[in-house]
């Protein structure tokens, strides 16, 4: 069995990363942070979804030894420039809530017309501190005037997908996994570590 450790301490991502790579059947156990007793502080430091997800993949199997995969997701507003980006979890500051960081984009977006904006995730695997991939999934949508829902987390209650008329947050886990940014990148992500698996004896990535 692979065990793949997943380099986030938010619970929700987890989840979502459990349900994904079920599809693998048994052959993939995905390991918590909390195993280890948590991982170090790693600075996201890199200017793109791409670097700051291999530094949290790589970071964090190095420390652990093992095969680890991070993802790196965020929310790019045309009106905005692309803001909040790859400072979404951030975007109104370190203690800030989701409903805090909702608050902020709304009032960003009062008076502008183009509410076009797009989730972004890219996912790397890294083995022993070595980077062995990255994939990368988005989703296009239109922002909203009022948060709607109460499934999700992030800019879910904001976001409503190309081709629907409720939020991530109305839609629930099912059509949100299949069609998300990170149901895109984890299908690619976990067709990647099915071919190796079905290939190898002793999963090794380098």
């Amino acid at each position: 069995m692979l065990q793949l450790l997943a380099a986030t301490s938010n619970k929700n991502k987890i989840r979502e990363f459990q349900e994904m790579f079920s599809e693998a059947g048994n052959n993939v156990l995905i390991v918590s942070p909390a195993t280890f007793g948590g991982l170090p502080d790693i600075v996201e430091d890199g200017t793109t979804f791409e670097e700051n997800s291999a530094i949290k993949a790589q970071k964090a199997s190095h420390y652990a030894d093992m095969a680890a995969f991070a993802d790196d997701s965020g929310l790019e507003v045309d009106a905005l420039n692309g803001e909040p980006g790859i400072n979404s979890a951030r975007y109104a500051g370190p203690d800030a809530t989701d409903a805090d960081r909702i608050a902020k984009l709304l009032e960003n977006l009062k008076g502008k017309t183009n509410r076009k904006a797009r989730f972004v995730c890219v996912i790397s695997l890294a083995y022993r501190g070595n980077l062995v991939a990255q994939f990368r999934g988005e989703v296009s949508g239109t922002i909203t005037d009022a948060p709607k829902g109460s499934n999700g987390f992030g800019y879910d209650p904001v976001f409503i997908p190309d081709g629907y008329d409720k939020t991530f947050a109305e839609l629930g886990p099912e059509v949100k996994d299949a069609i998300s940014h990170r149901g895109k990148a984890f299908a690619l992500a976990a067709e990647f570590v099915k071919q190796e698996l079905s290939t190898m004896d002793d999963f090794e990535f380098v």
